[in-house]
């Protein structure tokens, strides 16, 4: 098994197997591995029988759909290649598995909920044969969840080798093993089973990039826990949306870990990513003579050879092909079916969701770190801040955005924002995001109290701008609800602008704002909860085509970004500053 996977490993990097970057890299990775296994920095080693194992149980079980049903499941290279390293990887010492979290992205119809569906079963017969198992198939919604369920008792019904009422039963949506009660079955949000009181052996996650928060992920990842030797295998395809936690997070993540130029290292944490490739770098590139912008995809989504890329094992046959043809085929003729062709068959991610404010591909291109913008504000402005506000009572955040223009008509943005120190653990709780994280990285700043203390804001508007070496030019807020922190800021000697909150006013700040960030005119200082916060944002547009951000449509909290928008109505009209003249000598 081991020679297979070094086979395999060898014809990917090589090209003679056509992969992607991030394929090619967990090829890498396997090879490493393999010359350092068994050593005091890398104390695992494969097992060539614990891996041909799980195929053994693989082929009990046959295709039940498309061009190969009615046949025995025998795997494909990269299912070997996958499976393979899950179930061969072992601690020399304590002989545990190495890898107790999986995460593999693949276009559709690639026996997504097939391998989940055996390797559920794996876990619950067979891996740890004298525990009582508990295998959970995750999901939001009901449907979803039961659809790995259903796949697996559907696979056991059609099996020659393993007999309902002998070694198994099904009811009450449950498949328990009758030798010693380990069971399976589906668990979602929608049934209202919150996951406690969960002890998971497995808990599979299906099309992770639909869940809107980690709210699941965070069950079976707390549930896990009292096992010795769990798993939660994640299988998905790419989504449209880039503020959920599966790119967000989970593939941004998985990609680090593949990248061999990257330190990160998470030795349990097993990663494949089929997908087509794009220009990930902040510049323009060439390829094959053609310039790729940052962001677009280096692969021609009409060269049927790229199609591998995503779906290794339905470009494996004819059927496969040619579905993949037809979906291409009628995308190109009727555009709005492109999105999900980009997702869902060339496994691409696609900031496409409706009505978003803000193309998150371009915005994360405009991303530098807070060092970068304060030199580039000392070297290009002259230093003069526009401050903008968005102020909330107890639930929502309350921002600051400091906006400043550059000789150049470009503009730099640094943020803050705060909330209720009583509030605060309950909103995470609630909105199921990291405040903690960003609470410790200083770009979330805990008031005291349940409610924000309006004094501490207008302290930090000055303690911030001396900080940064910046001069309020003016301080821009909603006039509702602002009347005390007006008043101490003018009676401080700052000027203070009311913004109305309507699209008359709002409109050509919010478009003028998006125009900058893609002509590369705008700079945004990295602060993740910043950037989660323009994911979230949805527009509502007027008949005339005016636009402004919906607060009552974004799922999440979009305040930081509001608050960005009050500064930019301003900041927008002001002249840049004079370019700095070089001395002439006569």
């Amino acid at each position: 098994m081991k020679k297979t996977l070094i086979r395999y490993s060898e014809d990917v990097i090589s090209g003679k197997v056509i992969a992607c970057k991030k394929h090619t890299w967990a090829c890498q990775r396997f090879l490493r591995d393999i010359e350092r296994a068994g050593t005091d920095d890398f104390p695992y080693v494969f097992d060539d029988k614990a891996a041909g194992s799980f195929f053994k149980w693989m082929r009990f079980f046959k295709h039940r759909k498309g061009p190969l049903a009615g046949q025995i499941k025998e795997p494909h290279p990269i299912e070997y290649f996958v499976f393979g390293n899950i179930y061969g990887w072992y601690h020399r010492d304590t002989g545990y598995r190495r890898f107790n979290k999986m995460y593999w992205q693949v276009g559709r119809k690639n026996a997504k909920t097939q391998d989940l569906a055996i390797m559920g079963l794996y876990e619950q017969f067979v891996f740890l044969p004298e525990e009582v198992a508990e295998i959970y198939c995750a999901a939001t919604k009901r449907d979803q969840a039961e659809l790995v369920y259903d796949e697996a008792v559907a696979m056991l019904e059609g099996c020659d080798y393993i007999y309902e009422g002998v070694h198994y039963k099904v009811a009450y949506k449950k498949i328990t093993r009758l030798k010693n009660g380990a069971t399976m079955r589906a668990l979602s949000k929608e049934d209202r089973k919150s996951g406690d009181g969960t002890n998971p052996q497995c808990f599979i996650i299906d099309e992770y990039h639909a869940h809107p928060t980690t709210e699941i992920y965070e069950i079976g990842d707390s549930g896990i826990g009292a096992r010795a030797q769990p798993i939660v295998p994640i299988i998905t395809t790419a989504g449209l949306e880039l503020n959920n936690p599966c790119y967000r997070i989970e593939y941004k993540l998985c990609g680090r870990i593949l990248d061999p130029d990257d330190p990160t290292e998470l030795d349990s944490y097993f990663v494949m990513i089929n997908e087509l490739d794009r220009n990930e770098t902040p510049e323009t590139i060439e390829v094959g003579g053609k310039k790729v912008a940052s962001g677009d995809l280096i692969d021609d989504i009409y060269d049927e050879k790229s199609w591998v890329k995503a779906n290794p094992i339905a470009c494996s046959h004819e059927v496969g092909i040619e579905s993949i043809r037809r979906a291409v085929k009628e995308a190109k003729f009727s555009p709005e079916k492109m999105k999900g062709v980009l997702t869902k068959r060339l496994n691409v991610w696609v900031n496409a969701r409706e009505n978003g404010y803000m193309n998150m591909e371009k915005y994360k291109n405009r991303v530098k770190s807070e060092e970068y913008v304060l030199e580039m504000i000392r070297e290009r402005t002259d230093l003069g801040a526009y401050v903008g506000v968005d102020l909330s009572a107890r639930i929502d955040l309350t921002s600051l955005a400091f906006e400043i223009k550059g000789e150049e008509e470009e503009y730099y943005v640094l943020s803050r924002s705060y909330m209720p120190e009583d509030t605060y653990l309950e909103r995470m709780a609630v909105d199921h995001v990291p405040y903690d994280m960003w609470v410790d990285a200083g770009h979330l700043i805990l008031t005291p109290g349940s409610a924000v203390d309006y004094r501490m804001i207008k302290n930090d508007i000055v303690r911030l701008a001396e900080y940064w070496g910046l001069n309020i030019r003016e301080i821009c807020v909603d006039p509702h609800g602002a009347m005390q922190i007006s008043g101490d800021l003018i009676d401080e000697g700052y000027t203070v602008v009311d913004i109305r909150q309507g699209m008359k006013s709002l409109s050509e700040p919010t478009k003028s704002l998006r125009e900058a960030t893609y002509n590369n005119q705008a700079t945004y200082a990295d602060y993740p909860i910043f950037s989660w916060a323009m994911g979230n944002c949805i527009t509502r547009m007027a008949h005339n085509e005016s636009i402004m951000l919906d607060k009552a449509k974004s799922t999440q909290r979009i305040d930081p970004v509001a608050a960005l928008i009050n500064a930019h109505s301003r900041c927008m009209l002001s002249k840049p500053p004079r370019k700095k003249n070089p001395v002439m000598f006569i």
